[in-house]
């Protein structure tokens, strides 16, 4: 995915989540859209380089995005709707050899109780749902997922058991969003409940998948499968 025209700044702060206060490079001072609920940890921090995109919609109280920080010289996609669409690109150009052989790609359809998978993958045979999660979180020499207690990831989770139970394929897709070239494991300390409901979900046949990205300042693209621990 290319990135739209990029204008770098540094952070100010972020604060309700979804704000971030920003010194762009030309002095003038902004207040960005961040389109990412966690906690954001190991990836922004005060006076970090930061990149923005701006967008002239008459709809948008905002006209800037955050699509890149920079943290010890590695850049950090912390727009965690990108892992969709990189994703999306990545099946149909072959890159993610585990998700081939389909001849429906459909994002967003409704399934299980009340909730949407982000891809649906089909053929006269089967169906596979895939769930795609970004990780930015960094531990020690490591990438982790979650960033925050999630309980809408475990009900995802759960949801994908259950497809496994009616018969069809599931996947969990965890796209690394962020250049560190680290291996990933579960941050079991942060959501204990996530894991272990994980753990249980993978006995149960729910497939696995860590994908490494690739990210400039031009474009994003996912690019090598990683190995995970539990």
């Amino acid at each position: 995915m290319n990135f739209d025209k990029l204008y770098k700044g540094r952070l100010i702060k972020r604060y309700k989540r979804f704000l971030a206060d920003i010194i762009l490079e030309n002095g003038e001072e902004i207040t960005a859209h961040v389109p990412n609920s966690g906690a954001m940890t190991s990836c922004i921090e005060p006076n970090c380089e930061v990149w923005v995109t701006f967008h002239d919609n008459p709809k948008r109280k905002l006209k800037y995005t955050l699509e890149l920080t920079k943290m010890n010289e590695n850049l950090i996609c912390t727009n965690t709707t990108v892992a969709n669409k990189i994703a999306i690109e990545a099946i149909k150009n072959g890159t993610i050899k585990e998700l081939q052989n389909y001849t429906s790609l459909k994002p967003e359809q409704k399934y299980g109780k009340n909730s949407r998978i982000d891809i649906l993958l089909e053929n006269e045979n089967k169906k596979c749902y895939v769930e795609i999660k970004s990780v930015t979180l960094k531990i020690d020499e490591m990438l982790a997922f979650p960033d925050a207690v999630t309980s809408r990831g475990t009900k995802h989770l759960i949801e994908l058991s259950d497809m496994v139970k009616e018969g069809h394929r599931a996947v969990m897709l965890y796209v690394i969003q962020r250049t560190d070239q680290l291996p990933f494991r579960l941050a079991e300390e942060i959501d204990k409940k996530y894991a272990q409901t994980f753990k249980e979900v993978t006995k149960n046949a729910v497939e696995v998948l860590v994908y490494q990205s690739n990210i400039n300042l031009e474009k994003i693209e996912i690019e090598k499968r990683v190995d995970f621990q539990l």
